[in-house]
C-alpha cells in the first residue's frame, strides 16, 4: 500500500511539473485521470486528450478485485486532499477538475475540485439539495 501512494504521489507531483505555479495562469483545463485495471497505468490526459504523464502502479496490473474502482477512487481521493498545496497550486486556471474517467473516457467521478474558495472532495457537493429544492417548489407553488 505504501509503494502505491507513493506512485500516486509521484503522479499528482510529475502534474505539477508539467503545470508549475504561476501568478497569472493561462491553462485552461481539467486533468482527466485514467485507470487500467489489466496494465496498471496510472495516466493522466488535458481537455484535448493529450497525455500528460503516466506511471504503472504494480498492485493495480491484473486486479481482479470486485471493488477495485471504488478503492481507487479513495485512495486517490486520499493521495490528492495529502497534496492539496501541490494541487492548488498547479499553473492552471481556477477552478478546475480531477476527473475520474472510465478507459473509454466517459467520466465517472470528480476526485477534486480545485477552486479559490471551494474544494470538493465527493460526488455531492451538498447532499438532499435536490430534494430540498423540489420541496421548496412544491411549497411555493400552489
Amino acid at each position: 500500500m505504501e509503494q502505491t501512494k507513493q506512485q500516486i504521489e509521484r503522479f499528482l507531483k510529475k502534474i505539477a511539473q508539467k503545470f508549475p505555479a504561476t501568478d497569472e495562469p493561462t491553462t485552461m483545463t481539467d486533468i482527466h485521470v485514467r485507470v487500467s485495471q489489466s496494465s496498471g497505468d496510472l495516466m493522466a490526459f488535458d481537455d484535448e486528450g493529450n497525455e500528460i504523464t503516466r506511471c504503472v502502479v504494480e498492485k493495480w496490473i491484473d486486479n481482479t478485485e470486485d471493488n477495485f474502482n471504488e478503492n481507487v477512487t479513495a485512495l486517490l481521493r486520499s493521495e490528492t486532499l495529502a497534496l492539496k498545496d501541490i494541487v492548488d497550486n498547479w499553473g492552471i486556471m481556477k477552478p478546475f477538475s480531477l476527473v475520474l474517467e472510465e478507459e473509454d473516457e466517459d467520466a465517472t467521478t470528480e476526485l477534486y475540485l480545485a477552486d479559490d474558495d471551494t474544494i470538493i472532495l465527493s460526488d455531492e457537493l451538498l447532499p438532499g439539495l435536490e430534494e430540498d429544492l423540489d420541496e421548496f417548489i412544491k411549497n411555493l407553488i400552489p
